[in-house]
């Protein structure tokens, strides 16, 4: 099993990189995260993972990339919601990515 080191604690990741314990999540760890994906988190990164984790906690499940979409659209409008701007943020996948350094599961039904 993986982890990641913050501040002398090591918090548990699974073999695909994302946390095993949802409760070790903070502002630290997603730094960490983040800097392992190279993004350097900004504004604009907090405004999309605070949405996504807003997302977890109404559905119970980490979105994959067109429900992720749709939610930011509806959320923050069409300027935001949408798969170009979500790729220049979290370069890659930005369902896992996302997912991953908001500390969520890895989206179901994303391969």
């Amino acid at each position: 099993m993986k982890s990641l080191k913050i501040n002398d604690t090591e918090i548990p990741l699974d073999n695909d990189g994302y946390l095993v314990n949802l409760s070790d999540w903070n502002t630290d760890t997603a730094h960490a995260l983040a800097q392992d994906e190279n993004i350097s988190l900004d504004e604009a990164h907090w405004e999309i993972i605070n949405l996504i984790r807003q997302f977890y906690q109404q559905y119970e499940l980490a979105p994959s990339q067109r429900p992720m979409v749709r939610y930011v659209k509806e959320n923050l409008g069409a300027e935001k919601g949408n798969s170009m701007y979500l790729m220049k943020l979290f370069p890659g996948s930005p369902a896992k990515i996302v997912s991953r350094i908001a500390g969520l599961p890895r989206p179901t039904n994303c391969f």
